[in-house]
């Protein structure tokens, strides 16, 4: 009796310690991700907050002859300004003046943006500018004439050839046209596809092969969704490559089968006793669904699909398939015109050799990450904002 008791307090002893230890690895995964989450952070707003500011110069901009020409508009400023000076702003000057005569022999002093080298050696980053320039740029800065301003062009431009120039108007412009077409696309088919399944379908072999295919396409990488919108959407239905509509379609049928199983779930959520009580009243199984089983699992469907919207927004290889990596300087006016989307140009920004769009890489994925939060917020106090305890 007393070697079983003392066995049973060894044992005790054992679980205890494994308790003890199994607490601990969680604690340190815990930790681990947190810190390893807190240094993505950290490292990405101290590499992107930089590119909220630019350079700008005061620049004395003279029209005339010589800088109307084609290739004459560097005369508009004095020489020692011409490589200070971006020129995204100086070669605008001939179409500007082509379309307003009266600036002829006119000059004017405004603030304009300067090259992205000049940008990168007044925030201490990879110096290309010669020793004249340097000078020039330190002595413009001690006279007031360089001042590092908020980016607005990053903000209102297209993308650009030249870093200073390079904002991020059309990707979100397209971002926002995109996803409109996916919610089009993918919230009403999938939302009655479930309703279907799971409340009017018979439980047979056909509708259980569904239910499993169902399952795997929700599991299937993102870029097999591209290839399908690039055989379908593009080759079979002759939607114009690289448009609005052509990613929108692809990312619609990539999150079908997300919305499906999230409003397949908010549906069973809902007690049976609700479709009981309907039915005891006379209530047909549409009506039983629409007045009843729908509205009571609304929360629980806006919430999958606000989720899922966060994740087509993020997505970049099924879009990199359809042609979104495409440059477009102008927002489309139209879902049938070229564009692109915020994770694509973080993409073709990532491959370019201009060190100047590591810091614009890095505030545009900031913004991406404060959007996918604040969709992701929404989510979570949808939820907890009309969840029901039955």
């Amino acid at each position: 009796m007393a070697q079983t008791q003392e066995q049973y307090r060894a044992r005790l002893g054992r679980r205890k310690i494994q308790e003890k230890l199994f607490r601990a690895c969680g604690i340190g995964a815990l930790a681990l991700a947190s810190m390893f989450l807190i240094y993505f952070f950290v490292t990405i707003i101290q590499r992107g907050y930089p590119a909220f500011t630019q350079a700008y110069v005061q620049a004395e901009l003279t029209y005339n002859k010589k800088s109307s020409s084609k290739f004459g508009y560097r005369n508009a400023v004095d020489k020692e300004l011409q490589k200070i000076v971006s020129r995204g702003v100086l070669r605008t000057i001939p179409l500007q003046m082509k379309h307003n005569p009266e600036m002829m022999d006119t000059s004017e002093t405004k603030w304009v943006l300067a090259t992205a080298d000049v940008d990168q050696y007044l925030k201490g980053k990879h110096d290309q500018l010669t020793d004249a320039e340097k000078s020039t740029v330190d002595r413009l800065v001690e006279e007031g004439l360089i001042e590092r301003k908020f980016n607005v062009p990053f903000f209102t431009n297209a993308d650009s050839k030249l870093p200073e120039m390079a904002g991020i108007r059309v990707a979100i412009t397209g971002t926002v046209m995109v996803l409109l077409i996916t919610m089009a696309v993918a919230l009403p088919i999938g939302i009655m596809t479930s309703i279907y399944l799971e409340e009017f379908a018979p439980d047979n072999k056909l509708t259980q092969v569904i239910e499993v295919n169902i399952n795997n396409l929700a599991a299937i990488p993102s870029i097999i969704f591209g290839l399908l919108g690039l055989s379908i959407v593009i080759n079979f239905l002759g939607v114009p490559r690289s448009s609005a509509l052509a990613a929108g379609l692809t990312l619609g049928l990539m999150m079908l089968p997300v919305i499906i199983i999230a409003t397949r779930a908010a549906l069973r959520s809902v007690p049976d006793s609700i479709r009981e009580a309907a039915y005891g009243v006379g209530a047909s199984p549409w009506q039983v669904v629409a007045h009843h089983v729908l509205p009571l699992s609304l929360p629980g469907i806006m919430t999958g699909t606000i989720i899922s919207m966060a994740r087509a927004m993020g997505e970049t290889a099924p879009l990199l398939i359809v042609g979104l990596m495409a440059y477009v300087s102008q927002p489309p006016g139209s879902i049938l015109e070229g564009t692109t989307v915020l994770p694509a140009q973080i993409y073709m920004w990532t491959t370019d050799s201009e060190r100047a769009y590591i810091e614009r890489t890095a505030a545009a994925i900031l913004i991406l990450l404060v959007i996918l939060l604040i969709l992701n917020a929404g989510a979570i106090w949808l939820r907890n904002r009309t969840e029901r305890q039955w």
